[in-house]
């Protein structure tokens, strides 16, 4: 196969952990016969300070042309400042906008070499697989109008939840595709009982049931999910939810993992092309001290070659060498827990060791 790959570093530890993926993906290419040629871009801080922009007409331009793009992480204090559309994160919004990839797929599985460094119980976490996909377009962070504004009184907010039919329907019955290939079963959040927004999507959700009589469908309210998600966790298969909700559901599943470190994602659209991303945030405090864990970035090139270029047999290859080095023992210090037979790694260490395990 020969693939197109853009690859946009990002800021702080995204720097690190993207280019052990873009070496991943060199690694697989050189094992399989493969020719992956990689371009690389700038989004978020590190692009305002080079071009005053959060993502460059440039960036924008190579994404367009690449079969995949692989991001790292974006933001930093140093960028916390001006309008929300002069920060880093603006320039991932505006990117996955412009893709067009409303669907977010953050798979979360207890890797059983990690299940002592979740914070929960094992008997908790133990066997958790489950999968949230998030919609991504639409809702509160996209909504118009919004801003602020002063009087006598005060000073008064204004964000504005909006969908449409559609969109609501194709996020849905996309979980409901995504359940039937795994273990049949689906769980639809919502807050149906305060949102407007929230009981059409419930409407919907019930009428897209009918069309897959072979998946089993809840209906589960976001609170009572939240709670769920951490006494129970083995009861979900796939989750799906609007954007708000799921943005903040994938990132307390994080713990069931041991790690944000271990959770990487995949933004989809209706073509083939996606947008893959660790879940992990830039990490400023431990940029360039060889602490941060590149398994996540790893993760997300597995799921790039899964979703974007269908090579299931490497991408399968690469999530059994992270779970190898895992299982000899390994742990960058995100997932260290001091227990016996654990070796304390870095970042470069960790890469490597996942290196010599593909192919």
């Amino acid at each position: 196969m020969r693939a197109h790959i853009a690859v946009l570093p990002g800021d702080g530890i995204g720097v690190e952990v993207t280019a052990w993926g873009a070496r991943v993906l060199q690694h697989v290419a050189d094992a399989y016969g493969h020719t992956f040629r990689v371009s690389e871009g700038s989004i978020g801080g590190n692009a305002i300070d080079a071009s005053g922009s959060p993502l460059p007409d440039a960036s924008l331009a190579l994404c367009k042309q690449a079969d995949a793009i692989l991001v790292g992480a974006v933001g930093g204090p140093k960028w916390d400042v001006g309008p929300p559309e002069a920060r880093p994160e603006y320039g991932l919004l505006r990117l996955r906008k412009e893709l067009r990839l409303y669907a977010n797929l953050r798979p979360v599985k207890a890797i059983d070499a990690l299940v002592e460094s979740s914070p929960l119980r094992r008997e908790i976490v133990e066997g958790t697989d489950l999968l949230v996909l998030r919609e991504l377009t639409g809702g509160l962070y996209f909504g118009r109008p919004r801003g602020r504004s002063a009087n006598k009184r005060g000073i008064r907010v204004k964000d504005t939840l909006t969908y449409t039919s559609g969109e609501m329907e194709r996020i849905i019955r996309l979980g409901f595709d995504l359940a039937r290939q795994r273990r049949k079963q689906l769980a639809s959040v919502d807050k149906a009982n305060v949102l407007a927004s929230s009981g059409l999507w419930r409407e919907i959700a019930e009428q897209v049931a009918e069309d897959y009589p072979d998946v089993t469908v809840e209906h589960i309210l976001v609170d009572a999910c939240a709670m769920h998600l951490i006494n129970d966790p083995r009861r979900f298969d796939v989750l799906v939810t609007e954007n708000m909700f799921g943005d903040i559901l994938s990132d307390e599943a994080s713990v069931l993992a041991g790690s944000l470190g271990m959770l990487p994602s995949a933004s989809l659209g209706r073509g083939r092309r996606g947008l893959y991303e660790p879940v992990h945030g830039t990490a400023p405090d431990i940029v360039g001290q060889d602490k941060a864990n590149p398994l996540a970035a790893i993760l997300s090139v597995a799921m790039l070659l899964r979703h974007s270029l269908g090579l299931e047999q490497e991408a399968a290859a690469v999530e059994s060498a992270v779970e190898d080095v895992l299982a000899a023992g390994l742990r960058t210090p995100d997932l260290a827990r001091g227990a016996s037979g654990e070796r304390a790694v870095g970042t470069e260490a960790m890469g490597e060791a996942v290196l010599e395990r593909i192919g």
